[in-house]
Formats: C-alpha cells, structure tokens, sequence
C-alpha cells in the first residue's frame, strides 16, 4: 500500500456535501439561447471562426486556440450565431462571446470515434486533446494539450489525477467518480500515454468511499489512494507531496519533480474526446446552497446561463444573499445571474442573506494561525501588510508568487481579515511589472 504523506497546513471546514453528494447527475437541456465566452481557459482568448449569421452544428469549433496557451472553443448547440459581442463573465468581467439562438435540433458535426482509443500514438492522442479544446476542469483552466507535453527531455514518473475535490459543497468530481469510472480509467490512461508517464495514480480523499470503491474497480494496475480528508488536498503541489514525497521548488512546476497532475473531470473529457470525438461542450455542476430549492448535480452545456441552471433546481428557496461560481473558498461572488457556464464552473452555490454578510475586520492579533495552516508555508499576515502598503519587492521577496489562494489564511484568522484579498493583489501587481519589464 502507497505510504500517503502529510502536506503542511490545511484546514477541516465543514463539508457541507450531503445534500448533493448522493444525487446522481442530471442532464440538463441547453436553453433557447447560448452565450459561449472566447476565454474559458488559462491563457489568450480563442479567435472567432465564425460571424454573425452563420449556422453552426453542435460540437463544431466557432474559434480557434490563439498561441500555445490557448483552447478552441466549439458551439455547444446547433442553431445561429446572433451576435459576437462582449457580454457579463463569470470572472466578473465582460468577455467577448459567440451568442447562438438554439435551433433545438440538436444536429451534430461529424464525429472521428475511435473503438480503442488506446491503440494510439501519443501525438494523436494529443491532437485530439487539441482539437477538443480540453482545459483542466478543476478551476484553473489551464489547455490541458501543452500541459501534457512537458520539455524536451524531461520525463514523466507519475500521471496523477485529483479526485480529491476538497472544497466545501461541491461534489461534481465526486459523481463523476460514481457514475463514470470507466472513462476516468481511460482518460488516465490515454494522458498517461500522451506525456509517457510510467505510473498512474489517482488520489481520491477518503470522504468518498463509494468513489473509491467505483474506481478500484476499473482501475486494473492503476493505484486508487485515500487520502486525509484536509482542505487543500487537492491542490497540485500538495497532492504531489502527498501521493509522492517530491516536493515542487518555489515557483516551480510539476514536471520538474517527474509528475503531471490532472483532474478527474478532465480525465473524462479525455476520454470521450479521444473514443467519441466529442469536444469539451458540457460539464458537470453542482447546484447547491442554503437558499436553492433542490441541490443538484447538472451535467449542464457551456453557455447556459446561471438562472436557467439554478430554476432547474427548482429556483431560491429563500432570498439569496450571494450567488458564488465554483466553491467557498476560492470561487468568485456574482453581480448578477445574467453569466454563462463555461468549461471550468465546478459549481453555482447560493447562500441566504444571513449567511452572506461581510464580517467587519479587526486589527491583527499576531496569533500566527494563518501561519500554521498556511499550505505553500508563507507568512500571510506579512503578505497582507505588504499587499495593503503597495510594498511589492517585499511581497515579491516574501514568496507572494507562490500563494496558490486557497483562502485558508482568511478562513482561520479570528480577527476576520480579509489577508487573501490583498495577497492577490500583490500577486498581480508584481506579475503584472514581471511583464513589463521582460
């Protein structure tokens, strides 16, 4: 059995997942319009193909990768493209988006299937990756093609896939694990082959016994590991530690110590891009939250609006306080419902108003507990004063760059400080000068 190893720091919120953890995954119609965002990943935003009346089929590419870091972006229905316009995102920004009226026919392009998907060679594996436009699932959104494909001479140890899913509330991966274990299986698979890992091991938190239990039994020689339930188990540089004992250098990669670490929703995507030619168009959502009439799990079409998936769990329970895309911790309050799914919404989570009160910050008490739970082993509450006084050499020097943005330091500090808010701004500011300058 594979000794699992303790990271440093984490927190044990509570997990908030039985109302949808045992929900099976429901599919989700598209609705009479979709608005597709050209940005739905890590990287540059994807170049139109199409204009303005032009039919499109489900699954077809509307907008080709720009550059490397990049992902191409097909229409989730077929019907008419109505606008090219800049519409509300998710981020909280507006992005350009292909709008298309839902003809409600459901007509598909022409799919390239493959019988046993594994007899291929790893650059068409790749290719096909590409021309999913498949990025990870876990919320970073980072093209997962490059990702595969680390630099010359570098070899690859372990493919890891993070089935940990250890935000509060969430627990999409967790039904994926449940209802689809053979296409994670053979999404691990076909990456493994794709970036030459000698070893697969997925690492799923042993909150989760039926996922667990899903997967050994497809799993063959691939390592099934329960981890620790410890918030955040699943970030990259932690999972490593824990399922390998390497550790990633400050502002390192994984590929550095030997490992590629993947999500398991992205494993699945791999899998019926590769065996059934269908590109990233659709993703499972969690629908969950003190003020949502019937938590649920949505396999929902990128494009669908906030609102419509959110009236298909039976709509507010209670006047909602906050709207959060993705999890508790580091996903993002909206300012309206009027935003569309894209390929990395883990989760829509609606919370009463009571729950949704800022609390009003007090001075720092120096108590240090942000220190202790801190996972990447910084200085928060130093991070925090350097972010807030615009010191960004010091925050530089402090290590700021290698805050993943768990949020665990805000969640712990008694004194209620927003440390997380100003960390990233100083993460920002220094990147943004790093540019500037090279």
């Amino acid at each position: 059995m594979r000794r699992v190893r303790a990271f440093f720091g984490g927190i044990h919120p509570k997990e908030n997942k039985e109302s949808t953890n045992s929900t099976p995954i429901q599919v989700l119609s598209a609705p009479e319009v979709v608005v597709v965002p050209l940005l739905q990943h890590a990287g540059r935003e994807a170049k139109p193909l199409v204009a303005k009346g032009d039919e499109v089929l489900k699954g077809q590419p509307i907008a080709e990768a720009d550059g490397r870091i990049s992902a191409r972006v097909h229409a989730p229905v077929s019907g008419k493209v109505a606008a090219i316009e800049p519409r509300p995102s998710a981020s909280g920004r507006e992005l350009t988006c292909i709008v298309i009226e839902n003809d409600g026919q459901e007509r598909w392009v022409e799919r390239q299937t493959h019988p046993d998907p594994v007899q291929l060679d790893a650059q068409s594996i790749l290719e096909r990756i590409e021309e999913a436009g498949i990025v990870g699932m876990g919320g970073a959104g980072f093209p997962t093609a490059p990702k595969l494909t680390p630099p010359k001479g570098v070899i690859i140890d372990y493919l890891l896939l993070n089935g940990c899913e250890c935000e509060p509330y969430l627990t999409a991966d967790h039904r994926l694990m449940v209802e689809y274990p053979e296409e994670i299986i053979l999404g691990a698979k076909l990456m493994a082959k794709a970036c030459g890992a000698r070893r697969i091991i997925i690492g799923v938190e042993d909150n989760k016994p039926d996922a667990i239990a899903a997967l050994r039994e497809k799993a063959g020689n691939i390592e099934v590991v329960a981890l620790p339930t410890r918030y955040p188990q699943g970030g990259e540089k932690q999972l490593i530690q824990a399922l390998t004992g390497r550790e990633v250098p400050s502002r390192g990669l994984p590929f550095q110590v030997g490992c590629s670490v993947q999500n398991v929703g992205t494993a699945w995507a791999v899998a019926k891009a590769v065996r059934d030619g269908e590109p990233l168009i659709s993703r499972v959502v969690t629908v969950t939250g003190s003020a949502v009439a019937e938590p649920k799990n949505f396999l929902v079409p990128v494009g669908t609006g906030f609102q419509a998936v959110i009236e298909a769990a039976g709509g507010f329970s209670q006047t909602p306080g906050k709207v959060v895309a993705g999890g508790p911790m580091t996903g993002g309050a909206q300012f309206g419902l009027d935003v569309p799914v894209t390929k990395v919404t883990g989760g829509i989570l609606c919370f009463g108003v009571d729950e949704s009160k800022t609390p009003d910050s007090q001075p720092c008490i120096k108590c240090a507990r942000c220190v202790d739970v801190c996972p990447a082993n910084l200085l928060p509450l130093k991070l925090e004063a350097y972010g807030m006084n615009e010191q960004w050499d010091n925050a530089r020097e402090y290590g700021a760059l290698d805050c993943i943005e768990c949020g665990c330091c805000t969640y712990i500090c008694p004194s209620k400080r927003p440390l997380l808010h100003y960390i990233r701004f100083a993460k920002a500011e220094i990147i943004a000068r790093e540019r500037q300058s090279s």
